[in-house]
């Protein structure tokens, strides 16, 4: 729903913050719809997992610039989008800050709060900032079709299986934030 929201296009660059299950899953959708994904992680395995998904590059946003980083990985003049999937604040206003003129931002995260300088950050440079929370259930069917057409491996979100005898060690593992996507498997 998010990339639909951000209308993305195959020759855009697309920035994606947080490289959870869901910004895992939009990184991978992005490179089959033909665009140039920059992916940003705290998590080395998950920058990791991103390049396996098929970022073209990658960033850890501690201790970088990261808006500067984006700027120079597209000439100096920004991304056309950007996708925060993380809820984080400074993530958030960098996902608005490192488009370029006309660019669009879309949240996806719950929660969590953002400071941006309206004019400085959005309308001097015709930015449009969106949200996308669910899609609809022919978003759902679109986006089913898509993958099954381009034989995407979304089976490869799921980076861990699980018995539920196993849930302790389980979410000790999710809370490190350094998987993809755990699911427990019943017999």
């Amino acid at each position: 729903g998010a990339l639909k929201r951000l209308d993305l296009a195959g020759d855009e660059t697309v920035v994606v913050f947080g490289q959870g299950p869901v910004g895992l899953s939009a990184t991978q959708l992005a490179k089959a719809m033909g665009a140039r994904v920059i992916a940003l992680d705290i998590s080395a395995e998950r920058r990791k997992m991103a390049e396996d998904f098929g970022a073209d590059e990658v960033i850890d946003p501690m201790g970088n610039d990261v808006v500067a980083a984006i700027r120079d990985l597209t000439g100096g003049e920004g991304a056309h989008k950007s996708l925060d999937c993380s809820s984080n604040a400074e993530a958030r206003a960098s996902a608005v800050r490192c488009l370029r003129a006309w660019g669009t931002a879309c949240f996806v995260g719950e929660g969590g709060q953002v400071t941006l300088d309206v004019s400085q950050d959005i309308l001097r440079r015709q930015v449009s900032v969106v949200g996308s929370w669910t899609f609809s259930k022919n978003g759902q069917a679109d986006c089913a079709a898509f993958v099954a057409e381009r034989k995407i491996d979304v089976d490869a979100l799921f980076s861990h299986r699980f018995t539920l005898d196993q849930a302790d060690e389980a979410y000790k593992l999710f809370d490190t934030q350094t998987t993809g996507k755990g699911v427990f498997v019943m017999d």
